[in-house]
């Protein structure tokens, strides 16, 4: 199976969306995604904070400019981006509204970060652009549900 899940949580930690697509992941009940959903909302902004290579950056243009720091333009922080174990893969697509896009696929499963791109792509054109959906609200759009299953389909069928 190539696509197994896909999970999107708003910038608050709470589900919007989930969807399975396999069977190789354990069945969960809506409680069990929201836990899923606010814990890695919680791991994602703790992990977002952790960059020792930030002090080391700070140290090298200071010592560049002769002790006196220039200022630069700051990386955004970025967080969790991949988890691998030896069921799945997780891989995570942070966008710059603080939706997260959470992709499970199994562990052989070539090209994720840009599968999860068109997943964001399909969301931009069938939800954001739907009229009658109301931000960092549940995503109950068929259209993005119909688009959204052909492509998961084309996807595990390519594998």
């Amino acid at each position: 199976m190539g696509v197994l899940a896909l999970i999107v949580i708003n910038k608050a930690g709470g589900l919007i969306y989930h969807r399975t697509f396999g069977d190789g992941l354990n069945q969960l009940n809506t409680n069990d995604y929201l836990v899923l959903a606010g814990t890695f909302h919680g791991v994602h902004a703790i992990t977002a904070r952790l960059d020792p290579s930030k002090g080391l950056a700070q140290q090298q243009a200071t010592a560049n400019a002769g002790g006196m720091a220039i200022p630069s333009r700051p990386e955004p922080p970025s967080g969790l981006e991949v988890l691998e174990s030896e069921n799945f893969r997780l891989q995570c697509f942070n966008t710059l509204t603080g939706t997260k896009f959470l992709l499970f696929t199994d562990t052989m499963q070539a090209n994720i970060d840009v599968a999860v791109r068109r997943v964001y792509d399909l969301y931009s054109d069938y939800v954001m652009k739907n009229p009658f959906y109301q931000l960092e609200m549940p995503i109950r759009c068929e259209s993005f549900d119909r688009k959204l299953n052909s492509y998961i389909r084309e996807v595990n069928n390519a594998r």
